[in-house]
């Protein structure tokens, strides 16, 4: 069977067992950078996936390892490199790579998503609540996911008014959902700041870019709880003593404030109606907080 010659000599010059044997051994932290995983964890990973990843020689070549799966895998998500680039780095295939990073994100979300992933998220069961009273309050208001100008306003969703020639109590609406909001930004943040294939325009099926989440977040979450030191403070925005923002290191990386975002769309008067009350709400003495007057 015909093959690329540099193909064949994976074992000997191929990035695995030459460059990441290198820096597990020599330079831990350079091996940490290029898979987001210490040495250690990474083979307590290797071990949770390889028999769902294991695959059979055959008589005409030997199979790729789960150990170079893996760590293909991994440096995919952690780079956004193309499929090519990593076949010149790993000496593997480009289809072969095409072929097994999807078996491997599937395989990484199932052996951590039992005791990594939230049970509520897993079984897809955390819909969102049925419309109710606000705090204090007797206005009947549906639960809301929080976005910012580039997504549609919905009556679940809501965003900031334009910003020209807002009223007091439209820039009160304004503080308090971008204060919401840094709850969902600094989540997609720090995800992006460990895997910036986020970054990237991902040519591949819905079905298998939803695999990738999927095994991103559990990934996330698995770093959060065994290598705890990755999330350091300063990487998270904080609230000071005074109700004021400062940012986490996260923000200084422009790349992240670059991802591509949907356009918006006209809203429905419904949608319009939610954040009206909203507004009136956080303006109210039921729904405001005492520092919210200093913050506009």
């Amino acid at each position: 069977m015909w093959t690329r010659q540099w193909l064949q000599r994976r074992q000997s010059q191929g990035a695995y067992p030459n460059l990441c044997h290198e820096l597990g051994v020599e330079d831990q932290q350079g091996f940490q950078n290029f898979s987001r995983f210490a040495p250690d964890q990474f083979q307590k990973l290797l071990e949770m996936v390889t028999p769902l990843i294991q695959r059979q020689n055959t008589n005409f070549r030997d199979c790729i390892s789960p150990g170079e799966r893996l760590m293909v895998t991994l440096r995919f998500l952690a780079t956004g490199e193309s499929f090519q680039s990593l076949s010149y780095m790993f000496r593997i295939g480009c289809s072969t790579i095409r072929k097994f990073v999807p078996d491997t994100c599937r395989a990484i979300h199932r052996v951590l998503a039992e005791k990594y992933f939230k049970e509520s998220l897993g079984k897809k069961t955390a819909n969102i609540p049925r419309p109710a009273p606000l705090p204090r309050s007797d206005r009947m208001t549906p639960f809301c996911i929080v976005a910012d100008e580039a997504f549609p306003l919905k009556p679940y969703l809501q965003k900031p008014y334009a910003r020209r020639g807002l009223t007091t109590e439209q820039r009160i609406f304004y503080y308090r959902l971008s204060r919401a909001r840094r709850v969902v930004e600094n989540a997609f943040g720090i995800l992006v700041n460990r895997w910036r294939v986020f970054l990237t325009t991902i040519n591949l099926e819905p079905a298998i870019v939803e695999e990738l989440v999927l095994a991103c977040c559990a990934l996330h979450n698995y770093l959060r709880e065994e290598c705890g030191e990755l999330y350091h403070v300063p990487l998270i925005d904080r609230e000071g003593p005074d109700h004021g923002f400062e940012p986490g290191t996260w923000r200084q990386d422009p790349s992240v404030s670059q991802a591509a975002l949907p356009s918006s769309t006209n809203p429905t008067q419904q949608a319009k109606q939610t954040r009206e009350t909203l507004t009136q709400y956080f303006n109210s003495e039921a729904g405001a907080v005492h520092w919210q007057w200093d913050k506009i």
